[in-house]
């Protein structure tokens, strides 16, 4: 079945609804929501992709997510998603949105966090390894070859955004 997700311009406004991987071959701007899962320690999930994924397979990541789907919020799509990938439910907050040159293709990218209370489950087909990190190990994480393109420039962005932070 086909992915349908909306095509938008610069400034995030909807053009059209298309197929996820004809706006990904077009270059086509189109909309990613991601989840930043932190516990009650502040700790933030980090994982890895499997070696089959589809796209950047085995590589590291400290965000979960996905397209946004046709008619869907990214607050919506990150609740689905966070679901899909960790089986827990939940309402992500959106901390930042931006538009991400992306390694494969460019997008929309809105990044949420939520606080995990409850024990994860990570669908294999999207987890292969996880584990709670603390800001520093994250940050040691992040300068991975491994570690997805796209999120080193979230994770910059991320910090940036924050409240007090300093530039690294």
């Amino acid at each position: 079945m086909r992915e349908l997700v909306e095509r938008v311009d610069e400034h995030d406004e909807v053009l059209a609804v298309v197929g996820r991987g004809e706006a990904m071959r077009h270059r086509w701007l189109h909309r990613i929501a991601t989840i930043v899962c932190r516990d009650t320690a502040g700790r933030t999930l980090a994982h890895r992709r499997p070696d089959h994924a589809a796209r950047f397979p085995g590589c590291l990541n400290w965000m979960l997510g996905g397209a946004v789907a046709a008619g869907e919020s990214y607050e919506e799509a990150a609740a689905r998603e966070l679901a899909e990938e960790l089986g827990v439910l939940g309402l992500p907050r959106l901390v930042l949105k931006f538009r991400c040159a992306g390694a494969i293709s460019p997008y929309w990218l809105g990044l949420h966090e939520v606080v995990v209370i409850e024990p994860v489950t990570p669908d294999p087909e999207e987890v292969a390894w996880h584990d709670w990190l603390t800001e520093s190990e994250l940050v040691e994480l992040v300068r991975h070859e491994a570690f997805v393109p796209d999120a080193r420039e979230a994770f910059a962005r991320y910090l940036a955004a924050r409240p007090g932070s300093k530039t690294r």
